[in-house]
């Protein structure tokens, strides 16, 4: 006979406080109401375990009772993999678990426990004159752990990599309660099986991570930031691949917004440099990171090439702040939560080669006007 609810809790007393074991509906919200409102059931409790000791005894609890789990972490997930599908499953949050267990900056490491906050882990490394270079829109909620265990891209992809690139090393709890200790320290390991990058992007159906051993790296001295005016995203992709041969990694994010998605933004949000936005077709957010005073207006120059050429618009911004360059960040990291106030949305994250994007875009918007002409497509991203 399954375990109520109210069994359960009495059987985990043994070894969590009454404040870690949620049964209540009422008090469920926070771990089940997901951002696209699309699954609703009710798990049978909700676990927030201190340490990873606690960890392992709820998963060998669940192993022999054969309850699923679902490993939680700050519940930002746009496809529902952090929430109930059936009903009789327990979430286990790891927000508890959020030390900072270690950090080292001549060895750019920092060693931190899964519930950790993104922005967390920005300002830390920051603290210390060092950067975590992942960046999402949620990363005032979203959690390491689960940052590693969907092998989150981000902004910044595209000069640091995503999150295998700069993960160092893992521990997770297994199936059986079983401890992996893989938080590593080497640059260079060839021993056996590469456990770590099988986790990673494993999204919670092989282990759950509880602590991570991320790189960090220098903080970049200025950053020089620019919102485009685009006619095309063949266009975009021109820019982008000029930039990239004369900036190489110190291109650390382009970005494309469709002419609709600028729209929306205007509509829903509070834009500050909204009036100086012109009507192009495509905006793209540009950045490069500076290390040193040496070519400082490289992105300039580019711009002032690209111009000549007839691929950007003389509306295009160039930010004169750091305010102003946050500000055109925002509006980037608001698209997503914009969209869900214009309507319902159907959400992707496909990966092409850079010189198939435009293509994928331009084929796409045609396909899904042939199922409904009412259907307003938004690509954007990196």
């Amino acid at each position: 006979m399954p375990l109520s609810a109210k069994n359960i809790k009495q059987a985990l007393k043994n070894f969590l406080d009454e404040n870690s074991i949620i049964i209540d509906g009422t008090k469920m919200s926070p771990f089940i109401d997901e951002p696209r409102k699309r699954f609703f059931k009710k798990p049978l409790a909700i676990l927030l375990p201190k340490n990873v000791e606690q960890v392992q005894k709820i998963v060998r609890f669940a192993n022999k009772k054969k309850i699923p789990l679902i490993a939680q972490g700050g519940n930002t997930g746009l496809v529902g993999g952090q929430v109930p599908y059936f009903g009789n499953e327990i979430i286990i949050s790891l927000s508890h678990l959020r030390r900072v267990r270690k950090i080292d900056v001549k060895a750019g490491l920092m060693v931190v426990e899964a519930g950790l906050i993104l922005q967390q882990a920005h300002e830390i490394a920051q603290a210390n004159n060092m950067m975590f270079a992942l960046n999402i829109a949620s990363k005032g909620s979203a959690q390491i752990g689960g940052i590693i265990a969907t092998n989150a891209g981000g902004a910044q992809a595209l000069a640091y990599g995503s999150a295998r690139e700069l993960c160092l090393g893992i521990e997770a709890i297994m199936a059986d309660g079983s401890l992996y200790q893989g938080l590593k320290y080497l640059k260079k390991d060839n021993s056996g099986y590469d456990l770590k990058n099988l986790l990673i992007g494993s999204e919670g159906t092989l282990a759950i991570i509880t602590a991570v051993n991320l790189k960090i790296v220098r903080q970049p001295i200025f950053y020089e930031t620019a919102l485009l005016s685009l006619k095309s995203v063949d266009d975009a992709y021109e820019v982008f691949s000029q930039i990239k041969h004369k900036a190489n990694k110190q291109l650390s994010a382009f970005e494309i917004m469709p002419q609709f998605g600028i729209e929306i933004l205007q509509k829903h949000q509070n834009i500050s440099l909204g009036k100086n936005i012109d009507n192009s077709q495509w905006y793209g957010l540009v950045e490069i990171s500076h290390f040193d005073n040496n070519n400082e207006n490289l992105l300039v120059d580019e711009l002032e090439l690209a111009f000549e050429k007839g691929l950007i618009g003389e509306n295009s911004i160039l930010a004169q702040s750091e305010s102003e360059r946050q500000e055109l960040w925002l509006m980037r990291e608001q698209m997503s939560e914009t969209q869900s106030l214009e309507g319902a949305s159907i959400k992707h994250d496909i990966s092409v080669p850079t010189h198939l994007v435009a293509r994928l875009i331009k084929d796409g918007i045609k396909a899904v006007s042939k199922i409904d002409k009412n259907i307003r497509p938004c690509p954007f991203g990196h």
